[in-house]
């Protein structure tokens, strides 16, 4: 199973970044939360992205481009081994630094990547 950091994480079910924690968890991946709004998702806590976590397969993206400067750092030290820049969250910038780190970049969907099994 692949440890997946969820940044953007959202209460909000009408929120995309709520229905992959929850497709996530239902697939058997562990999940981490992060966002600004604390709260719970799919019964794991939303955490502040202060903690660095550094045993994870992928992280997967539910912020806005403009809004990701400020997590570049924290993405890049996480060391995950992917990251998935959902619709709307494709920037060019972070995805060179992410490679330029060893990290692979994935424009895709996760919600159709857990529903096709190429997760």
């Amino acid at each position: 199973m692949k440890k997946t950091l969820i940044l953007g994480a959202s209460t909000n079910p009408s929120r995309y970044a709520n229905l992959a924690a929850y497709r996530l968890v239902a697939h058997g991946h562990p999940i981490i939360n992060v966002g600004l709004k604390l709260g719970e998702v799919a019964g794991v806590p939303i955490e502040k992205p202060e903690l660095i976590h550094t045993d994870l397969d992928t992280i997967t993206l539910y912020l806005g481009p403009q809004n990701q400067p400020e997590y570049y750092d924290y993405i890049i030290n996480s060391k995950p081994k992917r990251i998935i820049f959902n619709p709307g969250t494709e920037n060019t910038d972070l995805e060179k630094l992410a490679e330029e780190n060893g990290i692979e970049t994935l424009e895709a969907c996760t919600l159709v990547m857990l529903s096709t099994g190429q997760y």
